[in-house]
């Protein structure tokens, strides 16, 4: 079996590392499965995959509709003889809607990954329901009750949770958050990952960091925030500013294996507007530190409001801050939050399991009904 996964993204986050998780785990498993990933040349996901072992290919994508990459879609379907070609962004669709229009390509699956609404528009709705993708793997149950209302065939929706790959963890990382930003051992560090886009809200993050020093006088928190910036850091750094929060909240950027530095936070907060179910909040699960979010998406799937974390209402600042006040009042909580955190994880959320149930999916529609086993139901 060969699977041609296609992935339009320029940037590096929880999708694209589900992508390498999903090729490790298939190789280690199942090395008869070849995987071959078509990214955009030169950019963050082609930088992280060549230093991998997993097949890459690349083509620029200079406008939305590079013809250069439809191409390469053809030329690597053909030359890998792809039995599926496995979307991974709304790019990816159209791109691949594109080249199926001048070659006949095998059969698509498609992976959504966020919990937002489907746009109820003709073009958008004609290429989330084109005919070749024969199922949409949603990564948690809610972004698959969201994704349902715009999908006309529903037995197509399948939920499979991303995971962790629990046998590549690292906690290397080239500096110490504590020494490089002179942190006494008295503050808590209280970090949060993401790339800066809309979704992630980090107007939210500042507003908690504004409440907690500002408002309550506390300064007994540290924030450090990693990820890429974007054309929205510009305005968020002017917000920090106004607010005089420079020495209180960081903003590192994009750093690799930035879930290396999971183990030196206290906590992970997550402020998001909008998620299908973060990957981080799996690393957080692993390395045993308390999760701090707001409840959307997907997060409450796995994470229930005081037995296993804590969930505040989205852009509700006073209540995140007061949910972090609260876990460091009461820190007895934090080794029974991570211990059933931690077990969920080992007994439902590994790379390995989504590889195991991702491989019966790509089965079941290269077989159809010769696969006596049903994949409606994964999770």
């Amino acid at each position: 079996m060969t699977i041609l996964h296609i992935s339009a993204v320029k940037s590096w986050g929880g999708g694209e590392n589900h992508i390498e998780n999903l090729c490790f785990e298939l190789a280690a498993s199942n090395p008869e499965v070849k995987n071959v990933v078509l990214c955009v040349k030169d950019e963050l996901f082609h930088q992280r995959l060549s230093k991998t072992n997993i097949t890459t290919e690349t083509a620029p994508l200079a406008i939305n509709l590079d013809v250069r990459f439809v191409l390469k879609i053809i030329k690597l379907s053909k030359k890998y003889k792809a039995d599926i070609i496995h979307l991974h962004d709304p790019s990816a669709i159209v791109l691949a809607i594109i080249a199926d229009k001048f070659a006949s390509l095998p059969p698509f699956v498609f992976s959504k990954k966020t919990s937002f609404p489907i746009k109820n528009k003709k073009g958008t709705l004609y290429k989330y329901n084109y005919s070749k993708i024969k199922k949409y793997l949603c990564v948690s149950e809610e972004t698959k009750r969201i994704t349902a209302a715009s999908i006309i065939d529903k037995e197509k929706l399948v939920t499979i949770y991303h995971g962790t790959n629990i046998s590549t963890k690292n906690t290397q990382t080239p500096f110490l958050l504590r020494e490089k930003f002179t942190v006494d051992p008295s503050v808590k560090i209280i970090g949060i990952i993401g790339n800066h886009i809309r979704a992630k809200h980090f107007e939210t993050l500042i507003e908690v960091v504004n409440e907690i020093v500002n408002e309550q006088k506390r300064t007994d928190f540290f924030f450090v925030q990693i990820g890429t910036f974007t054309d929205r850091t510009e305005n968020l750094l002017k917000m920090v500013a106004a607010l005089e929060l420079e020495n209180h909240i960081c903003f590192l950027g994009f750093t690799p294996h930035a879930s290396n530095f999971i183990p030196q936070f206290d906590a992970l907060l997550i402020t998001s507007q909008s998620e299908g179910l973060p990957l981080v909040i799996y690393e957080s699960f692993y390395h045993c530190k308390p999760v701090i979010s707001t409840n959307v998406g997907g997060i409450s799937e796995i994470i229930t409001d005081g037995v296993n974390g804590l969930l505040a209402p989205v852009y509700d600042f006073k209540k995140v801050s007061e949910k972090i006040f609260y876990l460091f009042e009461n820190e007895e909580l934090i080794p029974k939050f991570t211990a059933i955190s931690r077990e969920k994880l080992i007994t439902n959320y590994t790379s390995t399991i989504m590889a195991k149930k991702t491989l019966e999916l790509y089965k079941s529609v290269i077989y159809g009904n010769e696969q006596k086993k049903s994949t409606r139901h994964f999770n």
